[in-house]
């Protein structure tokens, strides 16, 4: 069973944005964007550099450049958690 969201990010991992500039292959003067976003460790990147080497291994477009950035959106000093219930009427 894959971690959830809340538990990926409490393990440390933040979000890594990233815009991937590439050739398009029949147009080779073309550039072409996309755009990946997954939970990733920073400063190493595994699941980034991991996606670079199966676009390189398994797409046509050839990359130009790689543009990326990370953000930690909780650490594990900011989550608490509470346990309550509200009653309305």
């Amino acid at each position: 069973m894959e971690p959830t969201e809340t538990e990926l990010m409490l393990k440390g991992y933040g979000l890594t944005t990233a815009e991937l500039f590439y050739h398009m292959p029949d147009y080779t003067h073309v550039l072409n964007s996309y755009v990946w976003q997954e939970y990733d460790l920073a400063p190493d990147h595994p699941a980034l550099f991991k996606f670079v080497e199966f676009w390189q291994r398994e797409i046509d477009g050839p990359l130009h450049s790689v543009r990326f950035t990370h953000r930690k959106l909780l650490s594990s000093g900011e989550w608490h958690n509470q346990v309550g219930e509200f009653a309305l009427h």
